[in-house]
């Protein structure tokens, strides 16, 4: 049998969450897929990935930098 070159992400269910869409608690799944993070609904098909501008605003980009370390 040979093995698969595709891997599996890990989902995880994320207690007591509600879906925006169906509004079922408890059906929110989050994984990643290509470096991307992605929410997804198992009871409707609702979806959502997180896009580059959440990931800017989410970086610390105002950190100022102290040094650069060069090996």
């Amino acid at each position: 049998m040979a093995k698969s070159t595709h891997s599996k992400s890990k989902k995880r269910f994320i207690a007591g969450a509600t879906c925006p869409k169906c509004k079922s608690m408890d059906t929110l799944m989050l994984y990643f897929e290509n470096n991307v993070e992605k929410l997804a609904c198992v009871n409707c098909d609702y979806a959502e990935s997180q896009t580059d501008e959440k990931v800017a605003s989410a970086s610390k980009s105002k950190a100022g930098v102290i040094g650069v370390f060069k090996p």
